[in-house]
């Protein structure tokens, strides 16, 4: 149970999949714009990379180390990512239109999100079973809704700002997501070796 709260905390925070590892900036920077659509990005992104850890930990333990075929891991774990994707757009197309129409291109552009598949291949470089890798997947998404909804919370309230006129637009949300990754090395603690 504590291996257990120590990845939930490390991978949610001190690990940032965004903030410190610096993967899955594509959606951090262009779904950042108003609170609701990054809750809802990150709500998509929450279930994919959690249901896609567990999906693979299973193909991973059960499928590909016993046929000895772990060398396609990186292709099963795109289709497995693809499959929830796809799953997850169609459902938000049929229930969720407004957030559906909001997340436009960013939506697919999950599958190809660098950290959806960085937290499977993590989860088999750390040897993590199958509730750790899902619970390391849960941690990791969280800690990028976590970020992306800061960001957009700072975002709307720049936009009532005098920001100087070649700080306008991606200048000063690239200054301020690297002032809270500088802010989020803070949980990392300190070393004065």
């Amino acid at each position: 149970m504590r291996e257990l709260l120590l990845i939930l905390i490390g991978s949610s925070l001190v690990s940032n999949v965004v903030l410190s590892q610096f993967l899955g900036l594509c959606p951090f920077l262009g779904v950042s714009k108003k609170v609701e659509t990054a809750a809802g990005m990150g709500t998509a992104v929450i279930f994919v990379i959690t249901l896609s850890s567990a999906v693979a930990g299973v193909i991973y333990k059960f499928v590909l180390t016993p046929l000895n075929i772990t060398y396609l891991q990186t292709i099963v774990f795109i289709l497995v990512i693809a499959a929830l994707v796809q799953f997850v757009e169609m459902f938000l197309k049929k229930y969720m239109v407004s957030l559906y129409n909001a997340l436009g291109v960013y939506l697919p552009l999950i599958t190809t999100n660098c950290a959806v598949l960085g937290v499977a291949l993590t989860n088999v470089q750390k040897n993590y079973g199958i509730l750790a890798g899902t619970v390391n997947g849960f941690a990791t998404a969280l800690g990028f809704t976590i970020a992306i909804i800061i960001l957009a919370g700072i975002r709307e309230k720049m936009a009532y700002n005098d920001v100087p006129e070649s700080f306008r637009g991606m200048p000063i949300v690239l200054i301020t997501a690297g002032l809270m990754a500088i802010a989020f090395c803070g949980f990392s603690g300190l070393s004065l070796k």
